[in-house]
């Protein structure tokens, strides 16, 4: 029996250094300090991730759908909108866009989407470990309770980067705490999102 190549790197890391180039001259050009701190913690991530899947072999999927994360977080904070756009004063960048009004914001999405990726990895992570034990894990209720919790509990450690963010930085994007609210919410939808998708595509490789 042949063993199934693993998904090539190069693709998705070319992708990924191509963005963060970008963010960083978009930084450096607009003296946006708070971005200048996200990418570190973007750099503290990739090095995370990298480390995880010479762990446990994440999907090509799972890697671009990461990388996608990355890139929608860089752009929310640097990408300027059109000041007619309704947005959270005072950055007019794709963060503060109310795409419907007062109802969906664009961070609430990628909160949503971030989280929902989170809760996948988590799924994927556990169940490349329980194979080295000959157990086939099944995307149970039981078993997607516990990723939607650790995905969500993921999203709350992501708001404590954020408060580090507020507490060290003059000027910052993140918001108040109907903000920490609204982005502990989406992160719950996102998490159940994505359940429900490992639920159906169960039979899939994920």
């Amino acid at each position: 029996m042949s063993v199934p190549s693993q998904p090539s790197l190069l693709p998705v890391m070319a992708f990924t250094a191509i963005y963060l180039a970008a963010a960083v001259m978009g930084a450096a050009l607009t003296g946006n300090g708070e971005f200048v701190f996200y990418l570190g913690v973007m750099a503290v991530l990739i090095v995370v991730i990298f480390v995880v899947h010479r762990r446990i072999q994440m999907s090509s999927a799972l890697l671009w759908a990461l990388s996608v994360w990355g890139l929608l977080h860089m752009a929310g904070g640097l990408v300027a909108i059109p000041p007619s756009w309704t947005h959270e004063p005072p950055n007019a960048v794709l963060y503060s866009w109310w795409i419907v009004p007062k109802l969906l914001k664009y961070d609430q999405l990628v909160h949503a989407y971030g989280f929902g990726v989170t809760t996948w990895l988590c799924f994927h992570a556990w169940r490349s470990i329980v194979k080295t034990h000959g157990i086939a894990l099944q995307p149970s209720i039981g078993v997607l309770t516990l990723c939607i919790a650790a995905g969500m509990g993921f999203g709350a450690l992501n708001e404590i980067v954020e408060f580090i963010a507020v507490l060290s930085l003059p000027n910052t994007n993140v918001g108040g705490y109907i903000n920490t609210g609204w982005d502990l919410v989406a992160n719950a939808v996102g998490c159940v999102a994505a359940a429900i998708g490992l639920r159906f595509w169960a039979r899939h490789q994920i």
